[in-house]
């Protein structure tokens, strides 16, 4: 496994009522999914209000499942489609890696660009770019030469 993109976790704490770092570090759960597919689920909470005494690091899914009301924090770097093996689109054919969660995802893009598609539609998201996902079916392509670099707050949602 050939991961090249690894973030860095700083993690706050309180010691006699001051606060310090109590962590910093490359992050030790990255995992490769796909050839270049990036994923490290950086932090997770399994309630609100969230404990803060409460360390809670997870498993990295292709599809994240965040714990009942809590949440993801997750980084991604998504290769190029072709480097995935996905071909071009096809009208009226499903990406390949379309997927639903029952979550509200607030994802930003932080460099390089790709396409959120949906059932109806699609757009092509660039570096600044906020998504609020709502739970919807959806996909990301990237028709670049180049990585997309996101990170995505995921947290459990109802209907």
């Amino acid at each position: 496994m050939k991961i090249s993109a690894i973030p860095r976790r700083i993690v706050t704490g309180l010691k006699n009522g001051r606060s310090l770092i109590v962590e910093d570090k490359k992050v030790t759960n990255v995992s490769e999914h796909l050839p270049g597919l990036l994923i490290s689920d950086i932090w997770a909470t399994n309630s609100m209000p969230v404990d803060l005494t409460q360390e809670l690091l997870i498993d990295n899914t292709l599809v994240p499942d965040p714990p009942k009301q809590g949440s993801y924090f997750r980084y991604v770097s998504i290769p190029p489609d072709k480097d995935l093996g996905i071909p071009e689109m096809i009208a009226n054919k499903a990406h390949p890696l379309m997927h639903k969660t029952d979550t509200l995802d607030y994802i930003i893009i932080l460099s390089g660009e790709l396409y959120l598609i949906l059932d109806e539609e699609e757009t092509l998201l660039k570096t600044g770019d906020i998504v609020i996902q709502k739970g919807t079916n959806h996909a990301w392509s990237n028709r670049s030469d180049q990585p997309c670099v996101q990170l995505a707050i995921l947290l459990d949602a109802t209907k």
